[in-house]
């Protein structure tokens, strides 16, 4: 049973119909039982031949070979593949080169500090809670907890050891707090341009809305990170940075190394239906310029802000052309955004129906591999739109409303 705030409670509470709690809470259990058989079946952490040679694995090694003094030789995609084998001990198709900024070798380090097991495990569910306290935080009631739990992006982030939770739980908490600690919004946006491609938007939307101190804040945290990470790890790792960013962008988005189908953008889903590169940045541009007009244009608007943050979330997830399945746990936080503007309001039947959806197309990817993160994000979108047309035209029909009673 699923309690509720004592009834003297004046604030609102987000409600769960019966059916949604029972969706939510059979996925819990199916993500705990997919985990322990896939462990079972050696097909998680480790495998037949020794660990798991998954997207972890590119961090624990840039990691080692850092602490091996050769920082710059996590960008040489053979030393970095030698040290991958030798982690999980042996050999494997393909490889995982590493094209983020040397900020995020911090983080490799620490890592790597751990044995590979202890490691991955540790990694996942330290960030795993940063990620509920953001989707908690923005819905503003415990319910939020088992709606994140429940969300089917995070078991390919769970399976492969990656940064989907910090990304989801950066993203989360910097929204949640623009109104109240824009300094501490600041913060946690200036930590996030680990993943620079998901901050295409805030430069221009946060410079609209006149929002200087989270800038200010930002821009510090990001400068003082560079600055240590080429203090601790010299300006030969930066070079290597950036001929690596030039190569891989070349790899990618030119030379297809990477399945357009696993690429959760408009760029690869233009690629995957046969659009040819400049067909595909064309398409990925347009999409860019309509998410950043809408947002400077709601941002400046006297719209509820949960509204704003969910759409600027939306939009930042659209914009970037360079998007994994496991980064989709951040579609997350415009769903979370979305509930607490209904919650005063009561959400409607359609919007519980919409957000399922969204989470039906992620769940399929294994069916499908194609870039299911564009409808679930589409969907995410045309809901914040019909909210922003229901407060401009003073509130959608009661018709379209739920009856908020009591979860029991």
């Amino acid at each position: 049973m699923i309690t509720q705030s004592p009834p003297n409670s004046t604030a609102p509470h987000l409600i769960l119909p019966r059916s949604v709690e029972l969706i939510a809470f059979a996925l819990c259990v199916a993500h705990v039982v997919f985990l322990a058989a896939d462990y079972a079946l050696g097909c998680w952490i480790y495998s037949p031949d020794g660990y798991s040679a998954a997207d972890f694995v590119n961090v624990w090694a840039a990691g080692q070979l850092t602490l091996h003094g050769a920082p710059a030789s996590v960008y040489d995609f053979v030393a970095h593949k030698q040290m991958q084998v030798a982690a999980v001990g042996h050999d494997f198709e393909g490889g995982l080169p590493w094209y983020y900024p040397p900020t995020y070798l911090f983080i490799a380090v620490l890592l790597a500090s751990f044995p590979y097991v202890s490691a991955w495990v540790g990694w996942v569910f330290v960030t795993f809670p940063a990620y509920l306290a953001a989707i908690r935080m923005i819905i503003g009631d415990r319910l939020g907890i088992l709606l994140a739990c429940a969300f089917p992006a995070i078991l390919s982030n769970l399976l492969v050891g990656q940064n989907g939770f910090l990304t989801a739980g950066l993203l989360g908490g910097a929204l949640a707090n623009i109104e109240r600690r824009p300094w501490l919004a600041g913060c946690f946006l200036g930590l996030l341009t680990y993943k620079p491609h998901f901050g295409l938007l805030f430069p221009v939307v946060l410079i609209a809305a006149g929002q200087w101190r989270v800038i200010i804040a930002a821009a510090a945290v990001a400068i003082m990170l560079a600055t240590a990470s080429w203090l601790a790890f010299g300006t030969e790792t930066w070079e290597a940075f950036f001929r690596a960013l030039a190569a891989g962008s070349q790899s990618i988005f030119s030379q297809g190394s990477v399945a357009w189908g696993k690429l959760q953008t408009m760029y690869g889903l233009a690629r995957l239906l046969g659009g040819s590169e400049a067909l595909a940045w064309s398409v990925q541009g347009f999409v860019i310029a309509i998410c950043a007009i809408t947002n400077c244009i709601l941002w400046r608007s006297r719209i509820p802000f949960a509204l704003k943050a969910a759409a600027l979330a939306t939009g930042a997830l659209l914009s970037t052309p360079y998007l994994f399945l496991y980064d989709l746990v951040a579609v997350a936080v415009p769903m979370a955004f979305l509930l607490r503007a209904g919650i005063a309001t009561r959400i409607a039947t359609y919007e519980w129906i919409g957000l399922g959806l969204a989470s039906l197309s992620i769940l399929l990817y294994p069916a499908f591999e194609a870039p299911v993160g564009i409808p679930a994000l589409l969907i995410v979108a045309g809901l914040i739109a019909r909210r922003v047309i229901d407060h401009i035209t003073a509130g959608a029909p009661a018709s379209h409303e739920i009856a908020a009673t009591p979860v029991t």
